[in-house]
């Protein structure tokens, strides 16, 4: 486990301490808790942002492929 010096603004520690006071869970649980999960949050929103830019430079193939599938599509109903 690491050892970590941290400052936070009076209000966001006055607001945690609150917290922390009604759901009986000591400080260091608590952040180490919030750290956590904006982690996570983080995390998925990155994974997002990476599948948005992906799926921009694929777009205009997918269209063709879905195109061509159309395509073979009416040919087999017509015939």
């Amino acid at each position: 486990m690491k050892t970590l010096s941290l400052k936070l603004e009076d209000q966001i520690f006055n607001d945690a301490e609150g917290v922390i006071s009604k759901i009986n869970k000591n400080r260091n649980r608590y952040i180490n808790e919030a750290v956590d999960f904006y982690n996570h949050y983080n995390k998925r929103k990155i994974l997002a942002s990476k599948l948005a830019k992906e799926s921009k430079l694929v777009r205009q193939e997918s269209m063709s492929v879905l195109a061509e599938f159309e395509l073979i599509s009416h040919e087999d109903k017509t015939v």
